[in-house]
């Protein structure tokens, strides 16, 4: 599956910079999947995984080829985006197409970075982004609403169930709760799953902080005031990461070992990622490629083979499965093999993360 994360926040607070850093780690670290520009705002990255490179040299593959994320750097919020105001809609329908959203909030203070509401308040920033998405949803819900309650008159199939959902979602966001906030029943989220609310999104938080507030974790004083209700912000120097960029890999890992850190942004940036949203990954491995694969946890194994190609679900037999570090360990699938430590399993076996799998398909399937 794609994973696709918008990047927002309001001007001025590091998004472009962190996008940039991001996508410049990426095309320096990679030789085999080269960071590809699809529009001047989007990029595609590789996902650091440092599994892979062992289970290529293991397997004697040819070329390694890494789970991505495509980033998009969205335009500068304002106050009345919702409204129209700045970008507005615009800004709003790029958010639409997005997996996950990374609201971008400005912790460090520079004189020559002008902050837009004049002021260097991280909580208040993230307060004015979660409201202007949040009316947006009102104006979708009400929207709907109008025409749902018809759908009730006119005795249509399933109105009901909808009808109860914006209800409940209308009331939720004019008491400033997010949608992802609303409790709904499983069959309302499936009856309004379409109207893909801005809110319903899962939400990284992103402390763009500076250098020394990275190192001596100062940037935490901003949010001190919230006595534990702030959000878990994921602390990122996006200027520190653009100057990295410049750096020789062997540098910037030294670079940030000085800071107390094991790795750059774009690692803690998946993983914080892939922790929101439920992802895992698995792994196929052979001489042709070792490759990552992104998938849903708990997803079985005809759903994960349908990664590597949407038939391979359908004309789903078996799959034999081993985890990466026993496939390394034993030198391969022949030696793994032997020991008996190679299972093959069903259609019901659910995919663990760090999974090499060798899926068995029909190649006619009914």
């Amino acid at each position: 599956m794609g994973l696709k994360i918008g990047i927002v926040g309001l001007p001025n607070v590091g998004k472009s910079t962190l996008f940039n850093a991001l996508v410049g780690q990426s095309q320096a670290q990679a030789a085999n999947y080269p960071f590809c520009t699809i529009e001047p705002n989007v990029g595609i990255v590789e996902i650091p995984d440092e599994r892979l490179a062992p289970l290529a040299q293991t397997c004697r593959s040819a070329r390694i080829v890494p789970a991505v994320i495509e980033f998009v750097d969205i335009a500068g919020l304002v106050r009345g985006a919702s409204q129209g105001e700045g970008l507005g809609n615009q800004f709003l329908a790029h958010i639409r197409e997005c997996d996950a959203v990374a609201m971008v909030t400005r912790f460090f203070a520079d004189a020559e970075v002008v902050h837009v509401e004049g002021r260097v308040d991280p909580l208040e920033d993230l307060a004015t982004i979660e409201l202007e998405l949040q009316l947006a949803d009102l104006a979708t819900v009400e929207k709907r609403l109008y025409a749902a309650e018809k759908d009730v008159r006119g005795g249509r199939k399933g109105a009901e169930v909808a009808h109860r959902g914006l209800l409940r979602l209308q009331a939720g966001l004019s008491a400033g709760q997010s949608a992802r906030q609303v409790d709904l029943a499983p069959a309302e989220q499936r009856a309004l799953a379409y109207l893909s609310l801005l809110t319903a999104k899962p939400a990284l938080y992103i402390a763009n902080v500076s250098e020394r507030q990275l190192a001596d974790g100062s940037w935490l004083q901003l949010i001190a005031s919230a006595n534990g209700h702030a959000p878990a912000f994921l602390p990122i120097s996006a200027r520190l990461e653009e100057e990295l960029v410049m750096l020789q890999p062997a540098e910037r890992a030294e670079y940030l070992r000085s800071l107390g850190l094991a790795e750059g942004s774009l690692s803690r940036l998946a993983q914080e990622a892939y922790r929101t949203l439920g992802l895992i990954t698995y792994f196929t491995a052979g001489e042709m490629e070792a490759r990552a694969w992104t998938i849903r946890a708990g997803d079985p194994a005809p759903r994960a083979a349908a990664a590597v190609h949407t038939d391979f679900e359908r004309g789903f037999i078996a799959a034999d499965i081993v985890p990466w570090e026993v496939l390394v360990r034993e030198g391969g699938w022949v030696p793994a093999r032997s020991k008996g430590l190679v299972r093959t399993e069903g259609k019901t076996y659910l995919m663990r993360d760090g999974d090499v799998a060798i899926f068995k398909v029909n190649p006619r399937p009914s």
